[in-house]
């Protein structure tokens, strides 16, 4: 019985989404060791601290989505603990606010490493792990998450790592950031084709919903393709240096069939394992870039 508690809090985690926040620490990370100015306990907090605050993230919206009536037995998209009766709303609600109380742990060490950047980033990072889906005016609701996506899990989550390790914030991390920040918006494109319809009907108006799913499918093409084939040269030209780095644009290699699916699949499953590929490709392209960065 104890197992398969812990298997629904695993899974209501959604494990498959930490890439997200994962990969732009080790990017991160990889320029401050180029730098020589590495620091194992600030790169170790800074990881801790950003998938703490994803699980928090994906917690509130296992909630709010069931409580706002976005997630139903209808949906298509992987099972929702809250949704399908598996813990109750007061549960999920009670494990955000735990889990948002750990990252306070490795956040005060970057805190006490960063200074006041570091606290205004955290904090801004955790209430928006709540207001994704939560609140008056939810991001996800309204249509702006992908921008508040593309800018803290890109430009925030990798200059933050590095500028918590350096105690200093060169160009080269902030553009280095696009990249993981335009993949986790492909991802979070994905998810709203997905669910068009359904999101549709619960007033979620999602860029999908908003604009139709012509532009979604395009968001996809164009934050991929710049993330992996342009960024990269952005960040070594500001460098000047680093060009191994470049060869991370392989990984568009395996984002050719993603986009196949996103053109001409709407079947949810197959989306869902396009979702799950992309996630595989923000990973590939974080250690493909930080090896390249070190060569």
């Amino acid at each position: 019985m104890a197992t398969g508690v812990w298997r629904v809090w695993f899974d209501a985690a959604r494990p498959r989404t930490l890439p997200a926040a994962a990969s732009p620490v080790i990017m991160g990370a990889a320029l401050a060791v180029a730098d020589n100015a590495f620091h194992g306990g600030a790169a170790l907090a800074a990881l801790l601290g950003a998938l703490l605050i994803q699980i928090a993230a994906n917690y509130a919206n296992d909630y709010y989505d069931f409580v706002k009536g976005a997630d139903t037995g209808a949906r298509i998209g992987p099972q929702r603990a809250t949704q399908a009766g598996l813990v109750t709303p007061a549960q999920m609600r009670l494990a955000t606010g735990i889990v948002l109380g750990l990252a306070l742990l490795p956040g005060a060490y970057l805190v006490y490493r960063g200074g006041w950047p570091l606290l205004l980033i955290g904090l801004l990072s955790m209430l928006l792990a709540v207001l994704y889906t939560g609140g008056p005016l939810p991001l996800g609701y309204i249509g702006v998450a992908d921008i508040f996506v593309l800018v803290f899990f890109g430009p925030v989550a990798v200059a933050g790592t590095y500028y918590v390790q350096a105690r200093a914030l060169p160009l080269a991390p902030v553009l280095a950031g696009l990249a993981p920040g335009l993949i986790s918006m492909a991802i979070l494109t994905v998810n709203n084709l997905r669910d068009m319809e359904e999101d549709r009907r619960a007033g979620k108006k999602t860029p999908a919903v908003r604009f139709g799913r012509a532009f979604a499918q395009w968001e996809y093409v164009v934050a991929m393709t710049t993330a992996l084939l342009v960024v990269p040269m952005c960040a070594c030209l500001a460098a000047g240096g680093h060009w191994m780095a470049v060869a991370a644009g392989l990984m568009i290699v395996p984002t050719v069939p993603c986009m196949r699916v996103v053109f001409n699949i709407q079947d949810g499953a197959i989306l869902n394992a396009c979702l799950a590929a992309t996630g595989k490709i923000l990973l590939g392209f974080s250690v493909l870039f930080s090896i390249g960065w070190l060569l």
